[in-house]
């Protein structure tokens, strides 16, 4: 694979952690009660910040050839 290539699976990835973020935060916000609510929420924005990390890395380094 090309570093290219590469760069865009890790792409892929942070774009996959930032879509369940959103599912992650909807079930915990809406869907769940108590302390399992919290564990899941909390779950959620630590794929957040590893999605938007991930993203803005790829998006920084600029373009590969």
């Amino acid at each position: 694979m090309s570093a290219a290539e590469i760069k865009e699976m890790i792409s892929f990835i942070g774009i996959g952690l930032l879509i369940l973020s959103i599912a992650l935060i909807h079930i915990g916000r809406n869907k769940l009660k108590g302390w399992f609510a919290g564990i899941v929420s909390f779950l959620a924005y630590v794929c957040l910040v590893f999605g938007a990390l991930i993203v803005f890395y790829v998006v920084l380094s600029g373009p590969t050839q």
